[in-house]
């Protein structure tokens, strides 16, 4: 029987960097796991060389993880139209972030669609479409996952149909995928947790299934439709653990990486100092029902 992959969000800084990310995903006994390749609010990176690039695909390979994901900083907002030099330093730090992602050796970059700052969705749609035909070329070696997202203010791919629009404009639609958010489709107003299959089905009707090339495994704190994107952690929120792990568990999405992005906890010894959960949330997932 397969085992679905599962990871989490890793962090990458100190001294080993790359190879930080790859010890702390095995830490969690992951098999696969989503990092960014510098801070996600700013634009100051690391060059290649001081990430340790080569010692963590070692790692990787002698430890069995066959892929990760990255994920594209918040500030790249492809969807501007307000402010000319935002839209194109998005335009360029994109460009940037897929040539980081393939020198490290992923060949998915999640990316928020973006927000239309006021100008409306219709725009803002026109203008992601322009923005990724700037940087997607027909002979690149990685794909941009457009996040669905929950509809918090003027986010745009709170629908599958505004995630289909994009892919309508785009010259080299071949080159795009979608991530899979369990909190933002069901607070976007997707009903994942009576009846995921009527939601994949409608997804397939108008982008294909085959087209996820990635799921954020997360518990939602608000109800379906609320437009809040609050994340929960597993079996702690309104999704569920039953919901989440037939998700993780789904046949049809059994070899796609699975990523949680859970909140971190209060320790037990000490409630000021925060943990990550994704060990215990991993095995949860994993284990029977």
């Amino acid at each position: 029987m397969n085992t679905p992959k599962l990871g989490s969000h890793v962090g990458m800084h100190g001294k080993d960097m790359f190879l930080g990310s790859v010890k702390e995903a095995l830490s969690y006994e992951a098999d696969t796991f989503m990092l960014y390749t510098g801070a996600p609010q700013n634009t100051r990176r690391k060059e290649l060389s001081q990430l340790r690039i080569p010692e963590a695909q070692a790692l990787m390979k002698e430890s069995g993880i066959q892929e990760f994901v990255v994920h594209a900083p918040y500030i790249i907002n492809l969807a501007n139209t307000v402010k000319a030099e935002t839209f194109q330093l998005a335009v360029d730090f994109l460009a940037t972030e897929i040539q980081r992602t393939i020198a490290m050796g992923s060949h998915v970059l999640i990316l928020h669609p973006g927000s239309h700052v006021g100008a409306g969705t219709k725009q803002g749609i026109r203008q992601i479409i322009t923005g990724l035909n700037a940087v997607l070329t027909a002979d690149l070696p990685c794909t941009v996952a457009l996040e669905t997202m929950a509809g918090k203010g003027s986010e745009i791919g709170r629908s599958f149909e505004e995630l289909a629009e994009i892919y309508d404009g785009v010259i080299h639609s071949d080159k795009l995928r979608v991530c899979f958010d369990t909190c933002h489709v069901n607070d976007a107003g997707y009903d994942i947790v009576r009846d995921f299959d009527a939601v994949i089905e409608h997804f397939h009707r108008l982008l294909g299934k085959e087209q996820i090339a990635a799921f954020h495994i997360n518990d939602s704190k608000n109800e379906k439709g609320a437009a809040k994107d609050r994340h929960a952690n597993i079996g702690q929120g309104t999704i569920g653990l039953p919901a989440l792990h037939a998700i993780v568990h789904h046949p049809d999405f059994i070899d796609i990486p699975k990523i949680l992005e859970t909140p971190y906890l209060p320790s037990a010894e000490d409630p000021k100092q925060s943990l990550p959960p994704y060990r215990e949330e991993i095995t949860l997932l994993r284990s029977p029902l």
